[in-house]
C-alpha cells in the first residue's frame, strides 16, 4: 500500500490518499477548500492514474470535511463515517461562514461504519477502530500488513486531540487511546489529523498526556 498526504486549508489538516498496485484508492477526510488545493488532489490522482473508490472520514469536524463535496461528485464515490459523527457533520453549515467558509458545501452519508468493520479496497483491508472522546463516532483506520494508522485527532506527535468541543470528552479520548491504539505494536507510524506522523512506541513512552510518565 502506499500513502500521499497533503496539508490543506487554514487548519494545516493532513488529507490523506491510500492505494495500491491496481490503483484503487480511498480518499481520507478531503480537507480541500479552494481552487488550488482541490486542484492539487485533482491533479495527484490524475498523474498517478488512480481510481478512487471510497471516501472516508475519520470524524466530522469542518476541516475534515471541507472537501466531501468536491470529492463525491467528482468521483462518484460514496462518503462514509461512524453513525454518531452524522449530528457532528449535520452542524457544519450552522458555523462554517464564522470560519471563514462561507462557501461551504454540505455532504451527506453513504454508509455508516461500525467499529471492527473492515474498509476494502483494491487489495488492501483497513480495520476501523472506535477511538471517542475528540468526538463521539471518531475512528482510526489501521492497516496490518505496512502497520500504517490513519489517526485523524486522536494522537498526535507528544500531545492528544482536544476535547473541549461538542461530543468530546477528555476522560474517554485518554482511554480510549491507552485501550484502543496502544495495544497495537510499537512500530506502527501514526498518521494524525494535524501535524508529523509518530509511532505507537515513541508516544507510548513519551507523550505527556497519556504516555507511561503522563502527567494527567
Amino acid at each position: 500500500m502506499q500513502l500521499k498526504s497533503f496539508t490543506f486549508n487554514p487548519f494545516m489538516e493532513n488529507t490523506y490518499v491510500l492505494y495500491d498496485e491496481t490503483k484503487k484508492a480511498v480518499i481520507i477526510d478531503p480537507g480541500c477548500h479552494d481552487k488550488q488545493e482541490r486542484t492539487e488532489l485533482f491533479d495527484f490522482i490524475k498523474e498517478e492514474g488512480l481510481t478512487p473508490v471510497k471516501l472516508l472520514n475519520t470524524h466530522c469536524h469542518i476541516d475534515h470535511v471541507l472537501g466531501n463535496a468536491f470529492v463525491k461528485s467528482t468521483y462518484d464515490i460514496p462518503l462514509w463515517f461512524h453513525k454518531q459523527e452524522e449530528p457532528i457533520l449535520r452542524a457544519v453549515p450552522s458555523y462554517a461562514s464564522n470560519y471563514g467558509f462561507p462557501q461551504y458545501q454540505d455532504s451527506t452519508a453513504d454508509h455508516y461504519i461500525s467499529e471492527g468493520e473492515v474498509v476494502k479496497f483494491g487489495n488492501q483491508e483497513l480495520m476501523s477502530i472506535l477511538v471517542p472522546g475528540h468526538s463521539p463516532g471518531h475512528l482510526v483506520f489501521f492497516h496490518k500488513d505496512s502497520k500504517t494508522c490513519i489517526g485523524g485527532d486522536t494522537l498526535f506527535q507528544g500531545s492528544v486531540g482536544r476535547t473541549d468541543l461538542p461530543g468530546g470528552d477528555t476522560q474517554t479520548l485518554m482511554s480510549a487511546i491507552r485501550e484502543k491504539l496502544f495495544t497495537l505494536p510499537d512500530d506502527v507510524v501514526v498518521y494524525p489529523g494535524h501535524g508529523p506522523e509518530t509511532s505507537i512506541g515513541e508516544e507510548k513512552n513519551t507523550n505527556p498526556f497519556v504516555g507511561k510518565n503522563a502527567r494527567f
